[in-house]
């Protein structure tokens, strides 16, 4: 096996319980986002533009869709022979089950694997975040630096520093404190989660954390404040670009809606940065005679024959005649019968809103005051029904 410089694990195990029923049923980065995109397809699309082909992919809650939707990594051109996307989940080690108990004990059950490649650098990151980022842009500034661990870093508003550890630096970038998520910390620029790491310094780190009695074995929480007093060389590499933590119904809302209205996300139709996924084939779109659509997304399988504005639509999604739908996202195979009217909804994946069902239509005030109303996958609103703006429906099971 040819020698590795640099290697990515990504952590994709994440519950996402702030995602509410969206997450019910599915680890959050196999959320269905943008239409035709998985939130996952991000971080791997990075990886394959970035030109890093091995590529550990770390799971454990409901990791079914997720590990069936990866597969091989062919849809990312990342299923090659000399190292390929490598599913990775907690296994039974000598004594017993191990789960992940966080972010640094999940790359520790995993040494073995990046042993196999001896990668100079490992590259650690997310999937549950939206961006475009050439990591290897992010891997020549460590090596340009010197860097030990080279954490990449955004700033993000005052009001919402608590939401993120926050690292602290010195006038050449060099990070001299690191803290996570509290309330008033003395800088704004927001670790990513995505850090680059000496292959040694990595080993080292996790070995020590592991004897660590009073560890939760975090990476912002404890590896990385360690690595701080034990004198290693940390850099803060400055992202300019889009980037979203889509960790809350409210947020996830939000990118989605970016994205739609093109105000400050990245172009999605960009031919030499692309973002693949892992779509179904499916037919083409059918837009019906008598349909309106306006500013929208539609994704491919999808069925229109009623009105659809300012709307993503993911595959397979149906509005039937005479239905009405704004301000909404409708999930994989999701479907809004004939004259069902919704406004600011979140349609689950193949949850279907039966004929004649009113939601979030209240005065425009009211709804942006209560929020988002989210319908969980596969659930059935029966036919008539009227749901306030902002609900949260979910099957009892």
């Amino acid at each position: 096996m040819p020698k590795q410089e640099c290697i990515a694990m990504l952590l994709a195990g994440g519950q996402g319980s702030r995602l509410g029923s969206l997450t019910r049923n599915i680890a959050k980065p196999a959320v269905s986002f943008c239409g035709k995109y998985r939130i996952i397809d991000f971080s791997l699309s990075n990886c394959a533009n970035s030109n890093i082909n091995t590529v550990g992919v770390l799971t454990q809650y409901k990791p079914f869709l997720l590990n069936s939707y990866i597969g091989m990594g062919s849809a990312w051109n990342l299923d090659n022979p000399f190292g390929g996307v490598h599913i990775l989940p907690p296994f039974v080690g000598e004594h017993e089950l191990s789960w992940y108990k966080g972010t640094g004990n999940a790359i520790f059950q995993n040494l073995k694997f990046i042993n196999f490649y001896d990668p100079d650098y490992v590259l650690i990151i997310s999937g549950d975040h939206i961006y475009k980022m050439n990591y290897l842009s992010m891997l020549n500034y460590h090596k340009e630096k010197g860097s030990d661990i080279t954490i990449s870093t955004i700033e993000v508003p005052w009001a919402e520093v608590s939401r993120f550890g926050i690292v602290t630096i010195n006038e050449d970038g060099k990070i001299t404190k690191f803290t996570e998520k509290i309330p008033n910390p003395d800088s704004n620029l927001a670790s990513m989660g995505i850090y680059v790491f000496n292959w040694a310094i990595l080993k080292q780190a996790l070995l020590d954390d592991e004897q660590d009695p009073r560890s939760e074995k975090d990476f912002g929480k404890n590896i990385i404040p360690k690595q701080i007093e034990l004198g290693k060389k940390l850099y803060a590499y400055k992202f300019q670009g889009y980037w979203r933590d889509v960790g809350t119904i409210e947020s996830y809302y939000k990118a989605n809606m970016e994205f739609l209205d093109g105000e400050e996300a990245f172009s999605l139709f960009d031919p030499t940065q692309r973002v693949f996924s892992n779509e179904d084939i499916l037919p083409p779109q059918y837009i019906g005679p008598t349909a309106i659509i306006q500013n929208s997304l539609i994704s491919n399988g999808c069925v229109v024959l009623g009105e659809v504005s300012h709307s993503i639509l993911a595959p397979g999604a149906y509005v039937g005649e005479g239905a009405t739908v704004k301000n909404s996202i409708l999930l994989p195979q999701a479907k809004v019968n004939s004259h069902a009217k919704i406004n600011k909804t979140i349609v689950g994946e193949s949850a279907k809103v039966l004929s004649d069902c009113l939601i979030g239509l209240e005065a425009e005030a009211v709804v942006r005051q209560a929020g988002i109303t989210v319908i969980e996958d596969h659930y059935v609103l029966g036919k008539g029904s009227v749901i306030r703006a902002g609900s949260n429906l979910y099957s009892a099971l």
